[in-house]
């Protein structure tokens, strides 16, 4: 259900499958901000069971949608949470319908700048992902911008991740460099995200990078631009 990473930090943990048998999971990160409210990045398909841990630690008040294509289940997580606010980047509407929400830039909203800092990746329109920090524990929030897929049971899963050079290491898959139509932009992004002071990362596919991070990404990103 809820696994703890650090003070008022936690993840949740649910499988997804994509077609062909893929089997990627994918990641929930909340965080409770200083008045209790919880900071919910990249909603997952959760279950009442997964809903009731999530009570125990505070009231969602913040639904967010981190990028383009992490918005199958905000719909269901404001149908659960109605006094939630839904927050993402611009062209969700195309994605989610008839669902009003506030539009995430580079600059972290009041509810939150206290705590979180914001960068949004431009250069990948495609994804227009927002990464966010979480000051307190040092953490970086990433989305699709790196994969962590460090190992898996599933032949097909390891064969597809390999093809998408998105398997074994932390970095970009070949899915997301697609995307990077501007690398140059993407990069001037990814550089105002190294000056963040973190070492941990969340990342909704793959492993947790529990230290080092700020370093990986420098790595994983040192040719891109």
């Amino acid at each position: 259900m809820m696994r703890p990473l650090d003070e008022n930090l936690w993840v949740m943990d649910f499988p997804l499958k994509m077609p062909g048998g893929v089997q990627i999971g994918t990641r929930t990160t909340v965080v409770r901000l200083g008045n209790g409210d919880l900071f919910v990045h990249s909603p997952g398909p959760a279950k009442d069971g997964d809903f009731a841990a999530l009570d125990d630690c505070g009231q969602v008040a913040h639904i967010v949608a981190p990028n383009l294509f992490h918005h199958f289940s905000v719909k269901d997580w404001k149908a659960r949470y109605p006094d939630a606010s839904v927050h993402a980047p611009p062209g969700f509407e195309d994605k989610v319908s008839d669902l009003p929400f506030e539009t995430l830039g580079d600059s972290a909203p009041a509810a939150w700048a206290n705590e979180l800092d914001q960068v949004a990746i431009q250069g990948a329109p495609r994804l227009n992902e927002i990464v966010f920090c979480h000051r307190a524990s040092r953490t970086l929030l990433l989305t699709d911008l790196c994969f962590n897929m460090q190992h898996s049971d599933s032949w097909i899963t390891r064969f597809f991740m390999k093809l998408m050079g998105g398997y074994g290491h932390f970095g970009p898959s070949r899915l997301a460099r697609s995307m990077m139509k501007d690398k140059a932009a993407v990069k001037a992004g990814v550089d105002r995200v190294l000056a963040l002071d973190f070492d941990r990362v969340t990342v909704t596919h793959g492993d947790v990078v529990e230290s080092g991070g700020n370093a990986g990404l420098r790595d994983a990103f040192a040719k891109v631009g």
